[in-house]
């Protein structure tokens, strides 16, 4: 069986460790337009602000590793065109020129995303930039580096752009965070979590610009000046930062999409043509708390759907479980992390659903020292499945939202929640964890109404 894998990146890296691993008789040809793949975009403000020393360190596999594992690796090659009835791609050399049609018996799209970059009138500038790939990685740390760079802007409020933010503020940047919505990371944490946010980074001389609208940048000779609807601000360098858009304008017409032109998937990976697989950022996800689509562009979903396409290339063997799209990020000394709802996006997508927020020490007072931690539960409020969780905190709370992603994706309630077995140390926590009286602070509310 000969299987064509466009894109080598999280999920195509996934995918082609996987096939190998679980398949025999199977011949890999990738064809990656770069010349790099795995790279580790999620990493680049750690570089930036030089808590990764090695950029090159944010590789975790190689041409060469993926061909001695048995896969025929074909980097800087683009496929230009894909042929699903008749089972072709035709691919170009990007250094030599040369075309060439190829043929699959099934072919895998790991075509990634690409940054969202809006029609705004002069966005042509060369000091506007993104944040993506190698490429960019490179040139953002060469701007963090470069002493005539002295005033940043930093366009979009997500992870990202967050991150970027704190990058450029640490390397002793005058920074602007602009966004057009009321509040930064608005699609991952509610406004108590979020106005801490925008007060940590004012307290580092951060300048948080909220609920503006980039209309137009005009040229300067020493400066991007950014206009927006209430405002303009003047920059040596724009990073934008406004989400991503799936890459899959070679199946247009072919395979099923969403409205944003995400590939449509069933529980083994397949498309719309069992014969094509997709995985990673080209695809939408099964998102568990409404049960419905979306389109979520993270790496632990790329990496996962590229791994079961491993398990289900012959025949279908272990489903999708779905995401929660739980993620985490640090700014500074804060920790934070969320799994599934808002109240506030619940509530935009109509559903009936109740929240509760509160704070509370992680482990007793008798101990030398402690942290609160700010915590929010979302739920149904007919059924009282949990739907979401959030968290935020100088202490560590990362692993207590994979606990939450588990209780989601198990479709659990705030009963389960308030007293399933948890471990109690004075070193780590409470008789009852915090996720423990979050739920249970939950049903008191549920039982007061």
């Amino acid at each position: 069986m000969k299987v064509i894998i466009i894109g080598s990146t999280h999920a195509g890296t996934a995918t082609i460790k996987s096939i190998l691993k679980h398949n025999s008789g199977v011949e890999i040809d990738v064809y990656e337009k770069n010349d790099n793949v795995s790279f580790l975009s999620c990493g680049i403000a750690l570089t930036v602000q030089g808590e990764v020393k090695e950029i090159n360190d944010l590789f975790y596999s190689s041409p060469a590793i993926l061909e001695e594992a048995g896969a025929n690796i074909h980097m800087n090659h683009e496929v230009t065109a894909v042929d699903t009835i008749n089972k072709t791609v035709s691919v170009t050399n990007l250094v030599t020129g040369v075309s060439s049609v190829e043929s699959y018996d099934k072919l895998v799209a790991t075509t990634g995303s690409w940054p969202i970059i809006p029609p705004i009138p002069g966005i042509e500038d060369q000091r506007i930039v993104l944040s993506k790939n190698y490429t960019h990685a490179k040139a953002l740390i060469n701007y963090a580096n470069d002493d005539r760079i002295k005033r940043v802007v930093i366009i979009g409020g997500g992870y990202i752009g967050t991150e970027l933010v704190e990058a450029f503020n640490v390397k002793g940047r005058e920074v602007t965070l602009i966004d057009n919505q009321p509040t930064v990371l608005n699609r991952y944490f509610d406004h108590e979590f979020t106005e801490n946010v925008a007060e940590l980074f004012q307290s580092h001389g951060v300048a948080v610009a909220t609920g503006k609208m980039v209309e137009s940048f005009e040229s300067q000779d020493d400066a991007v000046i950014v206009k927006t609807n209430d405002g303009n601000f003047s920059a040596d360098l724009v990073v934008m930062s406004v989400g991503f858009k799936p890459n899959t304008g070679l199946f247009a017409g072919q395979l099923g999409m969403t409205g944003n032109g995400a590939l449509l998937v069933n529980d083994y990976m397949q498309t719309s043509n069992p014969d094509v697989f997709a995985a990673g950022d080209s695809v939408a996800v099964h998102y568990n708390p409404t049960g419905e689509n979306a389109y979520i562009p993270l790496a632990t979903n790329a990496v996962r759907q590229g791994t079961l396409i491993g398990y289900n290339l012959m025949s279908p063997k272990v489903k999708y479980m779905g995401t929660q799209s739980t993620s985490g990020l640090k700014l500074y000394d804060l920790n934070m992390a969320s799994s599934g709802l808002t109240a506030a996006h619940a509530q935009e997508l109509g559903i009936d659903a109740d929240s509760i927020t509160m704070t509370d020490n992680f482990r007793p007072e008798f101990m030398s020292s402690t942290e609160p931690v700010l915590m929010s539960i979302t739920w149904e409020r007919q059924t009282h499945r949990i739907l979401g969780v959030q968290l935020q905190s100088k202490y560590d709370i990362a692993q207590s939202a994979n606990a939450a992603s588990i209780a989601i994706q198990n479709r659990m309630t705030l009963t389960d929640l308030a007293f399933v077995d948890m471990l109690f140390q004075p070193w780590f926590d409470r008789p009852f964890n915090y996720l423990n009286l979050l739920a249970q602070a939950a049903l008191d509310k549920v039982e007061s109404e």
